[in-house]
């Protein structure tokens, strides 16, 4: 019976090693990428004493997928730049989430959301061809908001994207 009993144990003991070794994929290349990034989520500040002090990431990445917090017209100490110029404004979030995009090797090609946020729709609907310089290839899912205030006095604009890019 004892016998029996390390024969069963010794085969469960086989078992788990073939599952192990069967359930390692192919070895990678040196100079070969992995298929996806991790699952760990990696943050990213763009505008680190700020974010801190508002209590937010700019990004993060969660494996192929990239959520970029709203970007508005600002320099590196918080202050509104561009006051009443919505077009320019807009210009300036649309360079913020570049860096962003290129922080993590992304482009805007990988782009699949974007929603804008405006204290004047009106006048952001008349700048709008500008994103045609920006999205050349396709433009993303999204929604346009038409909002009351923006969290700074003056901000006219806030752009959010979501990016996802096959590894």
């Amino acid at each position: 019976m004892k016998t029996n009993q390390f024969t069963l144990m010794l085969a469960a003991f086989a078992v788990l090693i073939l599952f192990a070794v069967g359930c390692n994929t192919a070895p990678q290349k040196a100079d070969e990428k992995p298929a996806a990034q991790s699952d760990a989520p990696e943050y990213f500040l763009l505008r680190p004493e700020l974010e801190k002090a508002y209590g937010y990431s700019h990004a993060v990445r969660i494996g192929n997928e990239l959520k970029i917090s709203g970007a508005v017209s600002m320099d590196e100490k918080g202050n509104l730049t561009a006051k009443g110029d919505l077009g320019q404004q807009m210009k300036n979030c649309y360079a913020d989430l570049d860096k962003i995009l290129k922080h993590y090797g992304y482009s805007w090609d990988d782009v699949v959301v974007e929603n804008i946020l405006t204290t004047n729709m009106p006048e952001f609907v008349n700048q709008s061809a500008y994103r045609n310089t920006i999205y050349k290839k396709q433009f993303p899912t999204g929604s346009w908001f038409g909002v009351k205030e923006l969290a700074l006095p003056g901000q006219l604009i806030e752009i959010e994207l979501e990016a996802y890019k096959v590894r």
